[in-house]
């Protein structure tokens, strides 16, 4: 199943959105380091916060909010499915959401 768009452009790039528990941060970035091709990405350090606390430590549970990184990849859209399914392959977690936006648009400012 392709994860995307099937009417998307080919040369379409997407943000692809990882959020997951600080204790897959190794396995996540390791997997995504692997591919030379990737352009690199940015992880950030998150609180998230909801109604589910079953898998929250104690400390979590007494804050009211659990840690997560958040990872962003910017990638052809058409990278999408390997990107994932190399992800798949070394997060064995069932606590890795993610998500994609489009990128309308990008560049540097010089």
């Amino acid at each position: 199943m392709n994860a995307w768009n099937e009417t998307a452009a080919p040369d379409r790039q997407v943000r692809l959105n990882l959020v997951f528990p600080p204790n897959l941060e190794d396995a996540v970035t390791e997997a995504l380091l692997e591919d030379v091709t990737l352009p690199g990405f940015t992880l950030l350090h998150a609180e998230g916060h909801s109604s589910d606390f079953a898998r929250a430590t104690v400390r979590e549970q007494v804050r009211g909010r659990v840690d997560r990184r958040v990872l962003w990849v910017v990638i052809h859209h058409e990278r999408l499915d390997g990107v994932l399914a190399a992800l798949r392959r070394r997060i064995v977690a069932g606590d890795l959401r993610w998500w994609v936006e489009p990128v309308l648009a990008g560049g540097r400012l010089t």
